[in-house]
Formats: structure tokens, C-alpha cells, sequence
């Protein structure tokens, strides 16, 4: 990427700031070897083992990480970027994308959020707060436009 970066995990959701935020990795692309990785967590509720099945949940997952590979390779160029992808499975959807980044040694994490009102005030989520605290590596957030104002829930 223009900055330097090498080695990029890009969390995905399923919403439309998943293209934003592969195009954004699109231009922040120059002449360096890329290795994306996109990432997709199933967050496990509480009351059910970490390990739990969640055939619903994950078929999602798999549809959401094969239409942003899919994004991915027509909007990025080829020669110069590797995806991959990774479901993960995780109490935090914020602690399994940290994790990731640390044990694939990325330089940056790139990811979209959205302001939410969440108990009257404007929150970009505890996904996007959890990532910035605690990532070893830049975090570069796109705040995506406000469309769904009222609505609680994950977002990257």
C-alpha cells in the first residue's frame, strides 16, 4: 500500500461499507506486494460454548467472505495483492480481529464503521473502539455514512 503496509487485515460484515472499504484499499494500493487478509467473526454468545455450532451463523460468514474475495479481485490488482480469507469465531468480534493481526504480523488493520446512537449518544460501536485501543499495528477507520441512525448491532 502507499504507506508501506504488507501484510493488511480487512474485517468484513456484509454491508455496503464492505466495498467502500475495498476500494479504499484500492487506492491506497501502489507498486508493493500486498497481503490482505479479510476476516469475518461469528460472535458467540455467553451462554453457549466457544466452540459451538452455529450452522446459520456461519454460512453467512462463508457467503460474506466469498462475495468480498470476490469484490476484492475485481477491485484490487492482482498483481500486486494476495487474498485470503478467515472466518473466526469469538466472544468479541474486536478481541478476534486484535488477535489476528498479531499472529499475522500485520502492519495495519483497514476496516469501515458506522456512527450508531446507542443510549442516546453516537457511538462508533465496541468493535472499532476495541481495535484501536488495543491493536499492535495502525488502524485505519472508514466512518461510513449515517443511514441507520437508530439501529444497535455489529459493525466493524
Amino acid at each position: 500500500m502507499a504507506l508501506g503496509y504488507r501484510r493488511v487485515i480487512i474485517p468484513v460484515t456484509g454491508g455496503d461499507e464492505d466495498e467502500k472499504i475495498l476500494a479504499l484499499a484500492n487506492e491506497l494500493s501502489s507498486h508493493n506486494q500486498v497481503a490482505i487478509t479479510l476476516v469475518y467473526v461469528v460472535e458467540v454468545p455467553q451462554a453457549l460454548p466457544l466452540d459451538a455450532d452455529l450452522p446459520a451463523e456461519i454460512d453467512r460468514g462463508e457467503l460474506v467472505l466469498a462475495r468480498a474475495a470476490q469484490l476484492a479481485s475485481n477491485l484490487l490488482p492482482s498483481q500486486h495483492q494476495t487474498v485470503t480469507t478467515d472466518l473466526l469465531q469469538s466472544r468479541s468480534a474486536g478481541a478476534a480481529i486484535v488477535d489476528e493481526s498479531i499472529e499475522r504480523g500485520a502492519d495495519a488493520i483497514l476496516m469501515a464503521t458506522r456512527i450508531r446512537v446507542i443510549h442516546g449518544k453516537p457511538s462508533s460501536g465496541d468493535t472499532a473502539a476495541y481495535v484501536i485501543k488495543n491493536a499492535p499495528c495502525d488502524v485505519l477507520i472508514l466512518r461510513a455514512e449515517q443511514s441507520d441512525v437508530g439501529q444497535e448491532g455489529f459493525s466493524a
